[in-house]
């Protein structure tokens, strides 16, 4: 690794220290783009010259790595600890990540600038959190993709209620309840938006209804004190198999505040009996830790 590479490491440090990012996930981000980088240079690709499908190939020459070295593969959530590492690694290298894409036809031109038009908007007149913006965006892409794929450039004046009907019940059929209405919310602002700015006729935003959201209609997030000391009394009765098992698992939950993840990739040989001690992989970092 040259100078410069070594050097964009201790920058990417750096960056996370400054962020407030956990000492273990600063080291995993580390880590994976010092390999992402001596990947690169085993293939001759200079860092600033990187595009999405090289992190795509790399990710998946990553997997294989970690199907030989521990024999099995790596989890579905996997990829978002490399991939992050290394997308906060090439925005350091090259000001800007994911790239900007290329305009290729008259409505690639126009979906860029509405964008880019739309995201200042976001920014500077609703003052909108980086990350809501960057949600906002993304809606605002999709959609106008969607749009200019059924009709051109030249339908997008012509918006009406049965496009937007459509494109709702198209993203409503992957989304839950409340996905859905912050999906409903982002396009609304995008809607609002094209008609403040002469894009389309009417102000169609009225027309999109989201489902309503009520106070505890679900599952809590938390339970009190007593509420679970009562739940695993009610679990310890049961002496079947299963109702160990369970009893177990909720104890892990319970006790050391485990996701659900962690609990389900427990394996007999992470509880070491001598020692009295239980090691954990942490889903999001892979990162192991004891526990008493």
């Amino acid at each position: 690794m040259s100078k410069s590479e070594r050097e964009l490491i201790v920058e990417l440090e750096a960056v996370l220290i400054g962020r407030r990012y956990s000492p273990v996930v600063i080291r995993n981000y580390c880590s994976y783009a010092r390999e992402f980088l001596d990947y690169l240079i085993q293939r001759g690709v200079p860092v600033g010259d990187v595009a999405e499908t090289e992190v795509a190939e790399y990710l998946c020459h990553a997997a294989g790595l970690f199907r030989k070295r521990r024999g099995r593969r790596p989890g579905k959530r996997w990829r978002e600890v490399p991939q992050s590492g290394i997308h906060a690694m090439l925005r350091l290298a090259q000001d800007q990540w994911p790239p900007a894409s290329k305009v290729t036809c008259a409505a690639d031109a126009l979906l860029f600038g509405i964008c880019n038009e739309y995201e200042t908007w976001l920014r500077e007149e609703r003052g909108l959190a980086q990350a809501s913006t960057d949600a906002f965006l993304w809606e605002a892409r999709y959609f106008l993709a969607w749009q200019f794929d059924r009709s051109g450039v030249e339908g997008l004046n012509g918006i009406t209620v049965g496009d937007i009907d459509s494109y709702m019940d198209l993203r409503g059929s992957k989304l839950t309840r409340s996905s859905l209405k912050s999906t409903a919310e982002r396009l609304r602002s995008l809607l609002r938006y094209l008609h403040r700015t002469a894009r389309v006729a009417a102000d169609l935003s009225p027309h999109i209804i989201s489902p309503r959201l009520y106070a505890y209609e679900g599952v809590p997030s938390i339970l009190e004190r007593d509420q679970i000391t009562a739940v695993l009394a009610s679990t310890s009765m049961d002496m079947t198999a299963a109702g160990l098992r369970d009893h177990a698992i909720l104890q892990l939950l319970a006790t050391y505040g485990l996701r659900a993840g962690e609990v389900r990739n427990m394996r007999i040989e992470d509880i070491d009996w001598r020692t009295e001690v239980v090691r954990v992989c942490h889903s999001k970092t892979q990162a192991y830790t004891l526990f008493p």
